[in-house]
């Protein structure tokens, strides 16, 4: 073997061990990132654990807050009304009706979900309106009755100012529940399309009831009677495709009319 040879044989093995060396390192190096890269995803696993009880904890906590809300709004409710032994069942089922009228419009479950629970209030102006003529047995005179009519203005101003969306919607409500399709309600005298969604749904909601329902002036109404006295005001008290929608639902307008009676749900 010549010196050439020796010397090519001896740098070969200099490169393999100097490869070796370097396949090691980078082995070893490997080795480290996986190992770092386990710790990582674990340290992950426990973050996004954390993170998914906290969701949790905060949804929990958003939906007792929201519970609370809507039973503080019921009870104001209940306050404002407290004089009428039926006002409970009456609100109840009102805003039953309202959001099933809202549904069956086709209105995003957003608007129907707000019409709900803003409903209720459509009368909290009363609270304003003196005892002799909220719950006087007869007829009341025009001067009484234009004293009532100011309930719509009294609630406005009530839910007026408010930024949450639900006391928004609930005031608008208040104020328009009794304007008329034909331009014949107070306070403002709209008259169809000029009249908020919302309050003529409600208002055609709380006009039903008030006639199914007995009051300190008369007997309830049978729903047939209702049914019929609401469908010749078409077009007149009421907008004609609400009274549509609402005409082509009597059943389940009679079965919320029956569940009210025996729950406390809204």
């Amino acid at each position: 073997m010549d010196t050439d040879d020796l010397s090519a044989g001896s740098l070969n093995t200099d490169q393999l061990k100097k490869y070796a060396k370097d396949l090691a390192e980078v082995y070893r190096s490997a080795k480290e990132k996986k190992r770092e890269l386990e710790d990582l995803s674990k340290q992950l696993m426990r973050f996004a654990d954390d993170l998914n009880k906290s969701n949790l904890e905060i949804k929990s906590a958003h939906q007792e807050l929201h519970k609370a809300y809507l039973d503080t709004i019921h009870r104001l409710v209940l306050a404002a009304e407290y004089k009428d032994e039926d006002t409970g069942n009456h609100i109840r089922r009102m805003s039953r009706y309202s959001a099933l009228i809202a549904e069956k419009l086709g209105l995003p479950a957003k608007e129907i979900q707000n019409i709900l629970y803003a409903a209720p209030m459509h009368d909290v102006g009363k609270i304003g309106i003196p005892d002799s003529i909220l719950i006087k047995p007869g007829k009341l005179t025009d001067e009484e009755f234009d004293i009532m009519k100011t309930h719509t203005t009294i609630g406005a101003k009530i839910l007026a100012g408010s930024k949450a969306e639900i006391l928004q919607v609930a005031g608008v409500i208040a104020l328009s529940h009794h304007e008329k399709w034909n331009g014949k309600g107070y306070p403002q005298g709209l008259a169809g399309d000029k009249i908020p969604l919302a309050a003529r749904i409600v208002g055609l909601a709380d006009v039903f009831d008030a006639l199914t329902s007995r009051r300190p002036y008369k007997d309830p109404f049978p729903a047939e009677v209702a049914f019929d006295i609401i469908k010749k005001e078409r077009g007149e008290h009421f907008d004609p495709e609400i009274v549509d929608v609402f005409l082509e639902n009597i059943d389940d307008v009679l079965k919320i009319k029956a569940e009210v009676s025996t729950s406390e749900d809204w």
